[in-house]
């Protein structure tokens, strides 16, 4: 019975009800927090310098975090439990000191991720935790395995044991950016003629206008469009730059940033000032935490030579999660909150970050900014094939002998790139199929390698060209297979937000994995999930489904193969 007053009164208690902040991990808190900020649009953030402090979250550390920032405990917990990259402590016992994420996604499964996940917990020992993880955008050097945050390519077992003993959880990178020979090289001369008036911004719109410049994160909108439409709309306008690219065999990203990161600044400052946004958000994936690290240091040297004045630049880190891929779940996850797409419209052009018109871009397409406004329109559209105008970045991994980022002409096909760019395919392997668009633009045989890829060339196949992340098949690899890994892909990085997209990938996984393949229940299932699920990670689920099912009908009777 509840203890009572001689009155008869009940007693008040003696703590106020839910969970109680310890003074010690208040303490932490505070002291890891310092004089930032509190804002909720900062929780993220905050959750990532408790993580990479003690290597996990605890409760104690999380009630604090919450009370500190003066949100509920839910409003909390319910972040720090959606992002991959958050250790969670559930059970009162932290994680051990050192965990090792192998990705198994396709190129890294074709190259062997399997046997390492079977191999290492017995090489490691149990100090050590070994789970899956999804793509890390390094297809072309798979397998691919990261120890805390140190990604090692190529990775055998000796070589992650070798990292383990390491230091796992440090962040250092080389620095190959060059803030001043990329100046004597003219870089910034032009930012800097927009800044002084010498350019105007419906110049700038007109010239990649002509150009045909498109999204390049895969949904291929005109940008000279999109610019439009964003100076349409009332000020204040905002900036977010989508560094998050996690679609399996995406790596041009990547490749850009490491490679010539001040080309991207500069399209990045040049497109806030066309939109006129005092504030810039670049949104990058906690997978590349060097290129983090690095252009933190870059922008910062940008600043100090009075380049950024016209807008405010901010670096957000993510946290493992695909879907924050998507527009509107990247803002969501900016402002503090789970990556979970919103329902359309309004566009995020429209209402977008803190309720304010956004402009959203991809990183590549900020990277051709400056080269197309410098050297023309003409000189963009000089290149091309198959009555297709411009260039475009391929990521190709799989079975060829040089993967990696390939720059070739705008309407290629897939033959011709394996063939012109990739020097074939692998020794003793046949060309059999493709994945045109990564993870969720299908699959095609290798019969139909002489369309154009571009964007529209492939939709009448029931396939997109997306983000142009080309994977390529051979005869040593099951369809079946290739399929089920995809979706269970899809599985996995569901945000939940939705019945079709959580339940659909989870019940065809099952559906894949267990056999025979039901043609009729699948199909019908892959319909529902196309027809109802809010964003395109559902709609686009089915894809490499409904391919295999449509393109290889032969391997359907087989059993399920392995790599």
């Amino acid at each position: 019975m509840d203890a009572k007053t001689p009155t008869g009164r009940r007693k008040p208690p003696r703590t106020p009800k839910g969970r109680q902040v310890d003074p010690a991990a208040l303490a932490e808190v505070q002291a890891l927090l310092t004089d930032r900020p509190r804002r909720r649009d900062l929780l993220i953030e905050h959750l990532h310098l408790i993580q990479d402090r003690y290597g996990s979250l605890s409760a104690g550390h999380l009630a604090a975090l919450a009370q500190e920032m003066k949100l509920a405990l839910t409003e909390v917990y319910e972040v720090a439990t959606f992002y991959a990259h958050f250790d969670v402590v559930k059970d009162g016992a932290p994680p051990p000191a050192v965990t090792v994420r192998v990705c198994d996604s396709l190129s890294c499964a074709m190259a062997g991720a399997e046997k390492l996940l079977a191999d290492l917990p017995g090489k490691l020992g149990r100090q050590v935790r070994v789970v899956r993880a999804p793509c890390m955008g390094a297809c072309d050097r798979a397998p691919v395995a990261a120890v805390g945050h140190v990604q090692t390519f190529r990775a055998t077992p000796d070589t992650i044991a070798a990292a383990a003993k390491a230091k796992p959880h440090a962040h250092a990178y080389k620095p190959g950016a060059d803030f001043a020979a990329y100046q004597k090289a003219g870089g910034y001369a032009l930012l800097k003629a927009c800044l002084d008036g010498t350019r105007r911004r419906d110049e700038l719109i007109e010239i990649v206008s002509d150009a045909g410049l498109r999204g390049m994160g895969g949904a291929g909108f005109p940008t000279g469009r999109k610019w439009q439409l964003v100076r349409a709309e009332p000020a204040p306008r905002l900036f977010a730059v989508n560094a998050d690219e996690g679609e399996p065999g995406t790596f041009k990203d990547r490749h850009y940033l490491e490679r010539d990161p001040h080309r991207f600044i500069e399209g990045m400052l040049i497109a806030a000032f066309v939109v006129e946004a005092p504030e810039t958000y670049l949104y990058i994936r906690d997978e590349y935490p060097e290129i983090r690290l690095m252009l933190a240091d870059e922008i910062a040297k940008v600043e100090a030579a009075g380049l950024a004045a016209h807008t405010k630049l901010h670096l957000r880190r993510g946290a493992g999660a695909y879907i924050c891929g998507e527009e509107s779940a990247m803002i969501e996850s900016i402002e503090g909150k789970r990556g979970l797409p919103r329902h359309r419209p309004p566009y995020v052009a429209q209402v977008g970050l803190f309720g304010r018109p956004t402009l959203e871009q991809n990183v590549e397409t900020l990277f051709w900014v400056r080269d197309i406004v410098e050297k023309g329109a003409a000189w963009a559209t000089s290149q091309g094939r198959h009555e297709r105008k411009g260039f475009r970045s391929f990521s190709v991994s799989g079975r060829v002998k040089n993967p990696g980022v390939k720059l070739a002409p705008a309407g290629i096909t897939a033959r011709e790139l394996i063939g012109e760019f990739c020097g074939g395919m692998t020794e003793g392997h046949e060309f059999k199929a493709y994945l045109p668009g990564g993870a969720s633009g299908g699959i095609l045989p290798a019969k139909m390698a002489d369309i154009p890829l571009d964007f529209g060339t492939l939709e009448p196949h029931g396939c997109f060209v997306g983000s142009h992340a080309v994977v390529v098949l051979s005869d040593q690899d099951d369809m079946k297979a290739v399929a089920l890994n995809l979706m269970k892909f899809f599985e996995d990085e569901s945000c939940g937000q939705c019945t079709p997209c959580r339940a659909g990938t989870e019940k065809a996984a099952k559906l894949m994995a267990q056999g025979p393949w039901d043609v009729s229940l699948l199909t019908e299932l892959s319909a529902a999930m196309r027809d109802a699920s809010i964003c395109g990670l559902g709609q686009a689920a089915p894809n490499p489904l409904l391919c295999v099912l449509k393109y290889f009908p032969e391997e359907l009777s087989k059993p399920l193969g392995t790599w």
